[in-house]
C-alpha cells in the first residue's frame, strides 16, 4: 500500500519550476551515493532501465524506498530533475 501511494505521489504531474536540481543534488550526494557511485547513470542507454523523465521519477521512487527515509513527492522530483540535468538529458 506504501509501495503505491509513494508511485501515486511521483506520478502526480507538478509544475516544473517546482523542481530544483541543486536541492536534488544535495538529496543525491547526501542519500543515494552510500549504494551506489554515479558512475550508474553513465552506462549504455540501451542497457538503461531510464528511457524517459518519467521513467527516471519511478526509478527515483523505487530507489529512494530503499534508503528507508520518507522523501517528499517533491524531493523525488528535486533528484530527478538533477539525474536528468547532470547525466541522462531527458526530453519532458
Amino acid at each position: 500500500m506504501r509501495a503505491r501511494l509513494l508511485l501515486l505521489l511521483v506520478l502526480l504531474p507538478l509544475p516544473a519550476a517546482a523542481q530544483d536540481a541543486a536541492n536534488g543534488r544535495v538529496l543525491y550526494e547526501t542519500h543515494c551515493l552510500a549504494c551506489h557511485y554515479e558512475r550508474i547513470h553513465k552506462r549504455e542507454p540501451s542497457r538503461s532501465l531510464v528511457k524517459t523523465h518519467a521513467g527516471l521519477r519511478v526509478e527515483v521512487a523505487k530507489r529512494a524506498a530503499l534508503t528507508g527515509r520518507a522523501f517528499t513527492a517533491r524531493e523525488l522530483d528535486d533528484i530527478a530533475e538533477y539525474l536528468d540535468r547532470s547525466h541522462y538529458r531527458l526530453a519532458k
